[in-house]
């Protein structure tokens, strides 16, 4: 059955022939786009949705989440904003209460923060394992995680356990922790950073996980410059992630390879890091990426919304950049052409905002402006 979506007043598409549209319109049949286009010449549908002259643009593409998770870090949080600076260290808080918590309080929790995603829009979300650190822990996260996101990330190179030798626990990430979690997972990621792993550490990881037909991601260069983004690129990385520390070097490297930029905002502004310098970058010439870093942490918030805001509001991006990076450079960031963008063929993933255009996402701040989402031609919203 075919629905047509009319009265559009502002279309983002994102396809670069399309543009954006005014006085446009959609079809979509099953979980497909099927037409796009001016909203006079709109073919005949089985059901009609007229939007009364909003804005719809595609569903934010969320690459960077770590939602399999259990446990509290409010402490940790106050404890940052009287003043303590923020180290990687933290994350041993939440192993412990995610090694203890049962199956069913994991899965319950992730389907809460997905769902809390999507009633703001997030349509396609990838989430991470890292708070197992073990090989039965990991390989339950990975399998419960592979059950509600649409994209999962092996992440057992988070944090060396407190205890443990860093170099036997890379052996254990590199051998039995990967093998457990292989078909659960698309990616593979490695914290490269002070505090977590160095670049040799890292490129065992990353060269283990590419063995094993893996795509690769890196946490790299946020606590400070370092070989993070060099090796994203020498592996050929989808995404490189965090990006606040760049020498001329990275960005010149960025510049020249197929490995996008995803910068997390609200990461930056909740552990009083610099932000990203997406204008560099984007002058540069390098793909960007934005996305949520949702995790009980460093970033406990689901909202692209506020990514997108913040990006044009402190990072000097424009609305239209910040609105692409959240969804097709998300696609972009996970090596997908069906999500982020709204053309024949693409998911029918899309939101209806309570605005006539997406220059209201920074113009009203922390304002909801989402009023509607369907996703893959489900209305949830």
């Amino acid at each position: 059955m075919a629905t047509l979506v009319t009265g559009i007043g502002e279309l983002t598409t994102n396809d670069p022939e399309l543009g954006k549209l005014t006085n446009a319109a959609l079809v979509f049949s099953g979980d497909r786009v099927v037409w796009v286009g001016a909203a006079p010449d709109a073919p005949a549908a089985d059901e009609r949705v007229d939007v009364d002259g909003r804005a719809v643009l595609p569903g934010w593409v969320d690459s960077h989440t770590h939602l399999v998770f259990a446990g509290d870090r409010t402490a940790e949080f106050e404890a940052r904003m009287a003043g303590k600076p923020y180290t990687a260290g933290g994350i041993a808080l939440t192993v412990g209460a995610t090694r203890a918590a049962s199956d069913e309080e994991l899965a319950a929790n992730l389907r809460r923060h997905v769902d809390e995603a999507a009633y703001q829009g997030t349509t396609c979300l990838e989430t991470k394992t890292g708070y197992g650190l073990n090989v039965e822990d990991e390989a339950r996260s990975a399998r419960i995680a592979a059950e509600v996101a649409d994209e999962v990330t092996f992440l057992g190179a988070h944090l060396v356990p407190p205890g443990a030798d860093a170099e036997s626990y890379v052996d254990l990430v590199c051998g039995d922790m990967l093998d457990a979690v292989v078909d659960h997972v698309r990616w593979a990621d490695v914290f490269c950073e002070t505090g977590a792993f160095d670049e040799a550490q890292s490129s065992r990881v990353l060269k283990a996980a590419q063995e094993r037909g893996l795509g690769l991601r890196v946490h790299g260069n946020q606590l400070g410059e370092g070989p993070g983004v060099r090796l994203a690129v020498e592996f050929g990385a989808a995404s490189v992630d965090h990006c606040t520390y760049l020498t001329d070097g990275d960005v010149d490297a960025l510049a020249a390879s197929e490995t996008v930029a995803t910068l997390l905002p609200a990461c930056d502004l909740s552990t009083r890091q610099p932000l990203a310098p997406a204008r560099r970058l984007l002058d540069a010439g390098v793909t960007v990426a934005l996305a949520s870093n949702a995790n009980p942490g460093s970033s406990y918030t689901t909202s692209m919304a506020f990514c997108v805001a913040t990006a044009v509001l402190q990072m000097r991006m424009t609305i239209d950049e910040a609105v692409w990076s959240a969804t097709a450079g998300g696609a972009e960031a996970l090596r997908r052409e069906d999500v982020g963008v709204l053309s024949v063929g693409a998911r029918a993933d899309f939101q209806v905002l309570e605005a006539p255009s997406v220059t209201h996402l920074a113009y009203r701040p922390g304002v909801p402006l989402t009023r509607n989402v369907w996703r893959r031609g489900q209305r949830i919203r």
